[in-house]
């Protein structure tokens, strides 16, 4: 019988010793500390990149709103002497110059002298006597423009002379010394003009164009007659120094009836229309070309310039002759053109501006630009830009009531004569005055247009012209390129995206991604070049099978994959799962050629052949042959490559325990896609979305070279567009530096900056309110 043994009392040998693994202690040691130092310098330094990357960000903006701000700030003006102008004649100031340097002052007296001086202290430098004739009298001054210097002198014999002011600038000496000489032209002769033979004009209008003259003089009885003077220049005038060889044609033009209670009289710019203005704000107009082609003539404009008692205290034409400035005597000074709409012709009021309640009493325009400067009764200056349509100066500068003012063709010297004949020089600093919010981002109401409206035009031929800086349709002319092009490539990438990370094969995969992404390294001048070059005409041409693609590939990828799904499952499963796309590749191509072919016969059928001509005469819609949906094509075409990338890595890197567990649980593929891969994935696809947008918002060469480059509001797809970045591009290199057209153009960089940024900031915040919600899928 065995014995039982209690083994917990028998005695055991156990061996104590455990093996031990012999490591070098100090090479650990080193492994570790060199181990730590990389990682820490890799911190740094990412920390570094990231940091650097913000910083280059700000400083970018920081320049651009540097370059901005210069845009905003207002005028200013300092008293820089006073003076009473030395050895002058004593007569009363019929008008006052400055020349373009603002070195010599110009004085018309009412004796027929014309006094210049230095403009810093009054120094007299020259005295020249208009030549009139014998025992006449000067009772009438009137002034083309600025610009051309030419005046008249009514005298009252009734008889007009035409004179004009100028500088001329020699260099001399070994230091090159600058010489300005003041002279006195006689444009048209240095004959006088006889207007009336009997009585003293009462009023005086004058105004050239290139080598015409029309004068409009009204006597004491009311009657208007008009002279009109051409100049025929031989071609060998520029060698003739005496002026023998210009012929003046001058034609006589009475008008059949009388204007009463005239105040002050103008003729416009392009001498079309004569302006009669009463003490009481009647304003009259008469059709002078209706005068001159000897038609029956009558008002064809009778309005007030003023309501409700209020009375005109002067009316000067704006820079270019088409504006009327209105100044009253409660201190408002409104502007006024005449606009023809619907064959009919009104004079309407455009804006109005108000700084003060005292008399207007004299207003000047500035030679440059949409300026004028105003002072009332009681010394108070004010600066006001009309396109703007804002004050960009108001000060009460004076005491004494002022009599002339003169404005410098640059703007920055203002001289002012009070009545007690004391000269006041001001220096003035008003850089930027175009430019005001209403200008940028609202309707403004242009010179010669029918109504307010958005436009885009910073340079012309004429120094007349009113600059048109809204940033509106360019902001929209982006927005219009990047929705077509999204248009087109969100859904192609997007879907392609999931094909090709969710169904595709492994190799077939390896093959597809790469040559997408490759696209990407088109460089997008060429992209442009082939678009605006090729595409363009291509679309043109056969544009019913561009259309027609649209309805006739989809149907027959779904046909091809319904007489697929038909065949025998042998020969269906003899293709390896995920290879199936690339059977689609014929059939894209194929129906893409029936699209084409089948577009001829129904051109012809149901848009006599043609559809563009069609869609322009029976549609009324413009197509311009570079247009945004030649824009889409060449532009999607480059952000496809952008957001497949993004999103098909976001669909890709989806855990793949995920998709197995829902196809356990009993999913179809498709099911596991939209509840399972879609949602986990959609942060990176959303992130892609808005990058591709961000791309397409700045993209330049492809819109420059693929569009009508036409700032145009216009959601049109057969229409073109210029979008921020081709403006930049396009009018940067003609642009003077620190000129307003130079900073409006970086406004534009920051509002484009702004516009990627905003993006870029919504699809960080969306991303990651998906990536908190989805995270626990």
């Amino acid at each position: 019988m065995p014995t039982n043994i209690d083994q917990s009392s028998q005695p055991t040998t156990v061996n104590q010793q455990s093996p031990v693994i012999k490591v070098d202690s100090g090479r650990l040691l080193m492994r570790r500390k060199l181990r730590h130092f990389y990682d820490k310098a890799a911190s740094v330094l990412i920390a570094i990149g990231g940091i650097s990357v913000i910083l280059a960000i700000l400083l970018i903006f920081l320049y651009l709103f540097y370059e901005v701000i210069p845009l905003f700030e207002s005028a200013a003006i300092e008293q820089v002497n006073e003076y009473r102008l030395e050895n002058a004649d004593g007569s009363r100031s019929l008008h006052l110059a400055i020349e373009e340097q603002s070195e010599i002052g110009m004085r018309i007296g009412s004796s027929g002298i014309v006094d210049f001086f230095d403009v810093k202290n009054g120094t007299l430098r020259a005295s020249i006597a208009v030549s009139l004739p014998n025992s006449a009298t000067v009772v009438n001054f009137a002034l083309d423009t600025e610009e051309s210097g030419v005046f008249a002198l009514g005298l009252d014999t009734g008889e007009v002379v035409v004179a004009s002011y100028g500088y001329e600038t020699s260099f001399s000496g070994e230091e090159n010394t600058r010489t300005i000489t003041p002279v006195i032209d006689y444009p048209f002769g240095e004959q006088s003009f006889e207007i009336f033979s009997d009585t003293t004009l009462s009023q005086l209008a004058v105004r050239t164009a290139d080598n015409s003259l029309v004068i409009a003089g009204i006597n004491e009885n009311g009657s208007v007659q008009l002279v009109r003077a051409s100049k025929q220049v031989s071609m060998f005038a520029a060698f003739d120094l005496d002026g023998d060889d210009i012929n003046v044609e001058i034609e006589s033009f009475p008008v059949q009836f009388q204007v009463a209670d005239v105040s002050q009289m103008f003729i416009g710019g392009d001498q079309r229309w004569l302006y009669f203005v009463s003490a009481n704000g009647l304003i009259r107009t008469l059709d002078l070309r209706s005068i001159f082609n000897g038609e029956s003539v009558d008002f064809d404009i009778e309005t007030f310039l003023t309501q409700g008692g209020v009375r005109p205290t002067q009316v000067a034409f704006l820079l270019g002759g088409i504006s009327l400035l209105v100044a009253d005597d409660e201190g408002g000074i409104s502007q006024w053109f005449v606009i023809r709409e619907n064959n009919q012709t009104r004079l309407e009021k455009i804006r109005e501006f108000r700084s003060n309640s005292s008399p207007i009493l004299r207003l000047t325009p500035e030679q440059r630009r949409k300026n004028f400067v105003s002072v009332d009764s009681e010394g108070y200056v004010a600066i006001y830009n009309t396109t703007a349509h804002r004050e960009i100066f108001s000060k009460d500068l004076f005491a004494e009531t002022p009599h002339a003012i003169a404005l410098s063709p640059r703007g920055n010297t203002l001289l002012i004569e009070s009545e007690s004949g004391m000269l006041s020089l001001l220096n003035v600093r008003n850089a930027h005055p175009e430019v005001s919010w209403s200008v940028l981002w609202e309707k403004v109401w242009y010179e010669s247009y029918s109504e307010p409206d958005y436009i885009w035009q910073s340079s012309a031929s004429s120094n007349e012209f009113e600059p048109k800086y809204s940033l509106v349709p360019l902001s929209f002319g982006t927005l219009k390129a990047a929705f077509y092009a999204m248009l087109l490539a969100a859904p192609l990438a997007i879907c392609g995206a999931i094909f090709t990370g969710y169904f595709m094969a492994a190799p077939m995969r390896r093959k597809v991604k790469p040559l997408i992404e490759l696209m990407e390294a088109l460089p997008t001048v060429v992209l442009g070049f082939l678009a605006g070059l090729w595409l363009a005409p291509f679309v043109e041409q056969n544009l019913l099978g561009i259309f027609s693609i649209l309805i006739v590939l989809p149907a027959g990828i779904l046909l091809t994959s319904f007489a697929w799904m038909q065949l025998p499952a042998q020969i269906r499963h003899s293709i390896p799962d995920g290879w199936e796309a690339a059977l689609l590749i014929p059939v894209v191509l194929l129906f893409g050629y029936l699209s084409f072919v089948v577009a001829a016969p129904i051109e012809g059928v149901f848009f006599g052949g043609d559809m563009r001509f069609w869609i322009s005469n029976n549609l009324g819609v413009n197509y311009d042959q570079r247009n945004a949906l030649v824009v889409g094509f060449a532009m999607g075409f480059a952000v496809i490559p952008t957001i497949f990338s993004i999103a098909e890595d976001a669909i890709f890197t989806v855990p793949k325990h995920l998709t197995y567990g829902s196809l356990a649980l009993g999913a179809t593929p498709w099911q596991s896609l939209y509840r399972v891969v879609l949602p986990t994935a959609s942060p990176g696809i959303f992130s892609a979305l808005m990058i591709g947008m961000g791309r397409a918002v700045g993209e330049t060469m492809i819109v420059l070279m693929a569009t009508g480059n036409t700032p145009i509001m216009d959601i049109n797809i057969f229409e073109g567009m210029r979008t921020l970045a081709a403006n930049i591009a396009v009018e940067i290199p003609e642009s003077a530096v620190d000129s307003t057209h130079y900073r409006i153009l970086f406004l534009a960089a920051l509002v484009l900056f702004m516009f990627t940024f905003v993006f870029n900031t919504i699809a960080e915040i969306v991303r990651q309110r998906l990536r908190v919600k989805y995270s626990t899928v």
